[in-house]
C-alpha cells in the first residue's frame, strides 16, 4: 500500500487560481496565521516560486529562508523536507521560492514516464507529516501545471480567490481543468468554495455581477463565500514591509501611540500604520472562520 492510500487529506486545503495578483498568498497566511492562532496545529506549505510567503511571514533572507531548495529537492529525488518550525506558535513553513522551478522541471519529465508518480509527488512528501497538523494549507502559483496538479492530487479541497474583473474570473476555467485532471488519482478532491477579493467595500453592484456570474458558471449559488476581502493597497504593502500578517498589525496599530502623544513629543510616530488594517484583519477573520466552518459541515455530512 502506498502512501496515496493511507494518506489523510481531510484537513488539506489549495488556495488556487489560473492568474497571479488575486491574494492566493495573502490568504494563505493569515487563514493560515489566524487558524494557528486559535489553537489548530497548522502547516502551510509555499509551493510558489516566487516564495512570496516568506515576506507575508516575515522570514525572508534569515536562516529560515532556504528559496525552496529542500522541497524541490524532496519533491525531485523523494524522501522527506524537514518543515521549519514554530514560525508563528502552531505554525510550520514548508519554504518555497526560486529552487522550486526544478521541480517543476524535473517533475514535468517524469511526467512523461510516471504521470501518476509526477502527480503524486507532494502527496507523498506530506504523507507523513499530516497527523501532525490540524490544516494544512498550499499556497499554489498562478500558472505552472505541474506544480498545480502536484497540490491538487495533495488536497482535499480547493478555494479559488478571484477579483471581479472578467480576467480573474477566466482563471476559474484554468482551476476546473486541473481539478479534472487529478481526479482519476484523488476523486475526493472537491472545491470548497470561490472567495471574492479586492473589492470596495461599497461596490454592491459589481460584487452582485461578480457572485452572479459565478454562481452561473458553477449551476451553485452556495459556490461563493459569503464572506469577502477588500481592496486595500497601504495594507498590503505595510504587512509585507513589515512581516506581519493582517491581525498582526492591526494589533500594532491599535497599540501604537495616540497622534497627540506624538505631538506633544511623548512619542515617536508608528510607521507603516494604515488605518486600513482593522478592516482587512476583519475580513480575513470571517473567510477563515468560513473556512473552517465549511470543512466542518462537510466533515459532518460525510458522517452522517
Amino acid at each position: 500500500m502506498n502512501a496515496n492510500d493511507t494518506y489523510d487529506r481531510d484537513r488539506v486545503v489549495a488556495f488556487i487560481n489560473g492568474k497571479g495578483g488575486v491574494m492566493k498568498t495573502t490568504l494563505s497566511a493569515n487563514v493560515g496565521g489566524l487558524a494557528a492562532a486559535s489553537g489548530y496545529r497548522v502547516l502551510i506549505v509555499d509551493f510558489d516560486p516566487q516564495g512570496n510567503l516568506a515576506e507575508d511571514l516575515g522570514y525572508t533572507d534569515t536562516d529560515n529562508d532556504d528559496d525552496g531548495r529542500a522541497l524541490a529537492a524532496a519533491l525531485t529525488f523523494g524522501g522527506t523536507a524537514e518543515p521549519v518550525r514554530g514560525v508563528r506558535d502552531n505554525l510550520d513553513v514548508l519554504t518555497g521560492g526560486a529552487h522550486l522551478e526544478q521541480a517543476t522541471a524535473a517533475l514535468a519529465a517524469k511526467a512523461s514516464k510516471d504521470p501518476r508518480g509526477a502527480k503524486l509527488a507532494l502527496a507523498e512528501l506530506l504523507a507523513p507529516l499530516a497527523e501532525h497538523y490540524d490544516l494544512i494549507i498550499i499556497d499554489c502559483p498562478p500558472g505552472d501545471e505541474t506544480l498545480q496538479n502536484a497540490a491538487l492530487a495533495a488536497a482535499r479541497w480547493a478555494i479559488v480567490p478571484i477579483k471581479s474583473d472578467a480576467s480573474s474570473r477566466k482563471g476559474l476555467k484554468a482551476v476546473a481543468h486541473r481539478l479534472d485532471a487529478v481526479l482519476d488519482i484523488n476523486p475526493r478532491l472537491d472545491l470548497l468554495g470561490v472567495v471574492l477579493v479586492g473589492v470596495g467595500k461599497s461596490a454592491t453592484a459589481v460584487q452582485a455581477k461578480a457572485r452572479a456570474l459565478v454562481a452561473e458558471a458553477f449551476q451553485d449559488d452556495s459556490v461563493m463565500f459569503t464572506n469577502f476581502v477588500r481592496h486595500a493597497e497601504a495594507t498590503a504593502h505595510a504587512t509585507r514591509e513589515r512581516g506581519l500578517l493582517v491581525h498582526e498589525l492591526d494589533d500594532a496599530v491599535k497599540s501604537g501611540p495616540k497622534w497627540y502623544e506624538v505631538i506633544r513629543g511623548e512619542a515617536q510616530a508608528q510607521a507603516l500604520s494604515p488605518r486600513s488594517s482593522s478592516s482587512v484583519a476583519d475580513d480575513l477573520l470571517a473567510i477563515t472562520q468560513e473556512v473552517i466552518a465549511r470543512i466542518t459541515a462537510a466533515e459532518g455530512e460525510a458522517t452522517a
